[in-house]
């Protein structure tokens, strides 16, 4: 039978299934059977987005109509040989992430993760903790990885000193360049990085699995303040989730970006335009402050990161260990 035989309706029918079967988006390195993954569950910078108190165009409209993708940063670890997951960060979108991780899990097993990574005491990543008391889940010894002053800070201080009393959290203490085997496959080792530590250390970590690892930096105030070269930290890994706070030096025009330091994507891209095309392709912009043009993927500055080579990560990216 040819087209011609067809009724209109039915050959537009077909034509418009073809295009969006075709037009399926596909996330990096995706392969939802395979059993270490990372998933990224939020990319956003600690007070979200839409922000409080913003009445720019940024924010405006989503006060009215939230898009449920701008959730702040955080990684989920998924190994589904122990039926284990664990996650980087506990956002104050804790309760969403974590049912989106058991989701993409696709085993059975308790709510709560098997362990949460925390980078610093800066409110989007640990104010989630909250979610494992008395008034919420009230978990069970949720470990909870954290370095010295983290820890101390935790244990001495209201209100979290209460998950501690408790048992709904488990402190385990970690140490810069120690690495911890979280399962039999999967090992996690902190590394300190500059930032401002007002309460705790800032640390960013490197995820290894049995075929290929990862960097998570999501703060740190400039490339050049590190004891680290970032290039090869980026050679040494397959994966590197890198700080991408602001865009450029004009985002803020009531505060004094020099009190907020991170490196600008702008001089990121400057720094790593020395890569090749397959170490740029390794890289993935996260933790955007909601005023971040990257956040909106049809923006002129997404365009020019995309087109650089680079990436930019996106709830839902999930990526093989």
């Amino acid at each position: 039978m040819n087209n011609s035989s067809l009724p209109l309706v039915v050959i537009l029918f077909l034509s418009l299934t073809a295009l969006l079967c075709c037009d399926k988006p596909v996330h990096k390195d995706t392969s939802s059977h395979q059993p270490f993954r990372l998933l990224v569950l939020g990319n956003v910078q600690d007070g979200g987005s839409p922000h409080i108190g913003c009445n720019k165009s940024c924010c405006k409209e989503l006060f009215e109509k939230p898009d449920p993708n701008r959730k702040v940063v955080s990684l989920g670890l998924i190994d589904a040989a122990e039926k284990k997951t664990f996650m980087f960060e506990a956002t104050p979108d804790f309760p969403t992430q974590t049912k989106q991780l058991n989701r993409d899990a696709r085993f059975k097993h308790r709510e709560e993760p098997h362990g949460v990574f925390l980078t610093h005491a800066h409110i989007g990543h640990y104010s989630g903790l909250m979610y494992l008391g008395m008034e919420a889940m009230n978990a069970r010894k949720t470990p909870v990885y954290v370095m010295p002053r983290m820890d101390s800070f935790l244990s001495e201080n209201g209100p979290w000193d209460q998950l501690v009393s408790y048992n709904n959290i488990e402190l385990e203490r970690i140490h810069d360049q120690e690495t911890v085997s979280v399962t039999s496959a999967i090992n996690v080792t902190p590394f300190r990085v500059p930032h401002r530590d007002e309460y705790s250390e800032t640390v960013g970590y490197r995820i290894s699995g049995p075929n290929r690892s990862a960097l998570f930096i999501p703060d740190i105030d400039k490339w050049s303040k590190w004891d680290k070269s970032i290039i090869d930290e980026i050679k040494s890994v397959d994966y590197a989730f890198v700080d991408g706070t602001f865009y450029n030096d004009n985002e803020l025009v009531n505060r004094n970006m020099s009190d907020i330091p991170h490196p600008f994507v702008v001089e990121s891209l400057e720094l790593f335009a020395e890569l090749d095309k397959n170490e740029r392709k390794k890289i993935y912009f996260i933790h955007f402050n909601h005023t971040n043009p990257l956040l909106n993927v049809d923006s002129e500055e997404t365009k020019n990161v995309l087109q650089k080579g680079f990436n930019i990560a996106r709830i839902g990216d999930e990526f093989n260990l």
